[in-house]
């Protein structure tokens, strides 16, 4: 059984901004992945209660195996697999991020999602997703310029073959 991945993007929040990183990676994805698995919820709106809204909404549509939300990250200089998300908890996904991430030069962990949609959003879809097989994991992009642009992406679809190759989604070793 194949499984299903929903990738979703931001739009644009600044004025200064032409394009939303998150949004341009997926876009380069596609270019190179055209794959029944893969399904995308492109350009959600920078809005916290939107944004989970219109996420859940696809999720409980598509029930994909895994959610893998992509927001930009203007100060940062690789792919960041967020590892938790914070609110009232800290809620964390269920998968190996070490191992999902070895071997990737422009692709770190990081432990702080932020203060703001996109840590809403990872925290909102990782409670509608546990206790089920569902997983989800947060991926902050750096902005995208001609000289990152092809490391960056080649990551990317390095990290969402090794999810749709894996026998399971790079589950976390039990406590």
């Amino acid at each position: 059984m194949s499984k299903t991945i929903l990738l979703t993007s931001f739009a644009t929040w600044l004025s200064h901004q032409r394009s939303n990183s998150s949004d341009d990676l997926l876009q380069a994805l596609l270019k190179t992945h055209s794959s029944s698995s893969l399904h995308v919820l492109r350009q959600l709106p920078v809005d916290f209660d939107l944004a989970p809204q219109q996420t859940i909404a696809r999720v409980k549509q598509l029930q994909p195996d895994l959610i893998v939300c992509c927001g930009m990250a203007e100060g940062r200089t690789k792919l960041s697999l967020e590892s938790r998300a914070v609110a009232n908890e800290v809620l964390s996904p269920n998968v190996d991020l070490e191992r999902l991430v070895a071997g990737l030069p422009h692709t770190e962990i990081s432990h702080d999602a932020g203060r703001f949609v996109c840590n809403w959003l990872y925290h909102t879809v990782l409670k509608q997703v546990q206790g089920t097989e569902q997983d989800c994991l947060f991926v902050h992009v750096p902005v995208l310029t001609a000289a990152n642009l092809q490391p960056i992406a080649a990551d990317f679809r390095c990290i969402v073959d090794r999810i749709l190759q894996a026998d399971q989604a790079f589950p976390a070793a039990s406590a």
